[in-house]
């Protein structure tokens, strides 16, 4: 169920800002977010390429974001809330399945950005972070309400990790 404040700020996000290239733009950035693979890619990354002391740190940031992951399929399994459906406006991507609620884009940016700010620079962390969890409603795939959730339960999910 959703509240029609939340129904009016997603069809502001999925009018405001639109041109075909940004469509194409956001939904290829957008792409980064599937199953947390940017926040994996920047830990194995780092872990890889960090001295032995950091190692550690970076793979821990991994298995916070797949943890983070873990954590919202579940919650989307009992929570069980429908994608947006808006004939007018309809969605600009794919998605793997139907279920809204929490946007998995948003748990696992928020849980990335949490548990690697620590060995990166955190301001562009968390600026592409914000701008993946933002990206879903401006694609139509998600309600602002699911990614304010998943924000907050990858925030948790790397605090609890700590």
């Amino acid at each position: 169920m959703t509240c029609s404040a939340d129904t009016a700020l997603l069809r502001l996000l999925r009018k405001r800002g639109h041109s075909p290239g940004v469509e194409r733009a956001v939904a290829s950035f957008s792409k980064l977010g599937e199953h947390g693979a940017l926040w994996l890619a920047l830990s194995v990354a780092g872990a890889g390429l960090s001295r032995d002391d950091r190692r550690r740190e970076f793979t821990h940031a991994a298995v916070t974001v797949a943890a983070s992951f873990v954590a919202n399929q579940g919650v989307k399994l009992l929570v069980r809330r429908r994608r947006p459906h808006l004939p007018d406006l309809p969605p600009l991507t794919h998605t793997m399945s139907d279920r809204s609620y929490p946007s998995a884009h948003a748990t696992t940016s928020a849980a990335g950005a949490r548990a690697l700010s620590p060995l990166l620079p955190p301001a562009p962390l968390y600026a592409v972070a914000g701008a993946l969890a933002l990206s879903r409603p401006y694609l139509g795939v998600h309600y602002p309400s699911d990614t304010v959730a998943g924000a907050v339960l990858g925030v948790a999910v790397a605090e609890l990790r700590r």
